[in-house]
């Protein structure tokens, strides 16, 4: 039972133990990719080609058959070359990082307090047990609120724009959530891998930041072109 007393080291001192890995290591690893993201360059690229080789290794750990082989690069390709490609903006690049990991982070953080506060019915249980729609629901306006206050700090964006922006990311982040672990439970997996304490693998870490990011820069692409990705993104 997870209400076992603490001293005794049963399943709730587990729990309570797990939650704090979980807040060391963001501690750690999230102003460290605020900082490569500001920096940019080959801090930036090297990052980011790091944590496309940890996702290569843990994809490639997990799954068996080349399809899903196959399917691993493609999914560490996009690891790398999404956020390289709206870095590359030197005007609204850092921007185009930072509203990203807002919007990811505020939906990741506000959506596992609200579940476990408010509950109600489950996202999608035969694929993630825990998740639920208040969770989703509060998740998804909390990282709309939050991109916004972020994009005025930078300058006079179209809020509205914005809010749709971080709608559209905070679903995709969820879905990309939901996603790997559909991926796991294929293969009979709880994580991916052990790397990061408290979190798992890089890929659990990063699932939902791998979909906003794809999205994003679609859309910074389609809207932008090459040369301004992340002022297609922003830009309205």
């Amino acid at each position: 039972m997870l209400d076992a007393d603490p001293v005794s080291g049963g399943p709730a001192s587990a729990v309570t133990n797990n939650f704090v890995l979980r807040i060391i290591s963001a501690a750690v690893l999230a102003p460290v990719a605020v900082y490569a993201a500001y920096l940019g360059g080959w801090p930036f690229a090297l990052f980011w080609g790091l944590a496309a080789v940890a996702v290569l290794w843990e994809w490639v750990s997990l799954v068996v058959g080349p399809v899903w082989i196959i399917a691993g690069i493609g999914y560490a390709g996009i690891m790398l070359l999404a956020p390289l490609l709206l870095r590359a903006d030197n005007t609204h690049g850092f921007l185009a990082l930072v509203l990203l990991f807002a919007i990811v982070w505020t939906t990741d953080i506000l959506g596992y307090f609200a579940g476990r506060a408010i509950g109600g019915r489950k996202l999608l249980p035969a694929i993630s047990p825990k998740k639920t729609w208040s969770g989703a629901i509060v998740g998804t306006l909390g990282a709309m609120i939050v991109a916004v206050l972020v994009a005025s700090l930078f300058g006079a964006f179209n809020r509205t724009a914005i809010a749709i922006i971080a709608l559209l990311l905070s679903v995709v982040a969820q879905l990309g959530d939901l996603f790997e672990s559909w991926v796991k439970r294929q293969f009979g997996a709880k994580d991916a891998s052990h790397l990061i304490p408290g979190h798992g693998g890089v890929m659990d870490r990063l699932d939902g930041f791998w979909a906003a990011a794809l999205v994003g820069c679609v859309i910074g692409l389609l809207h932008g072109g090459f040369d301004g990705a992340a002022r297609g993104l922003l830009v309205w």
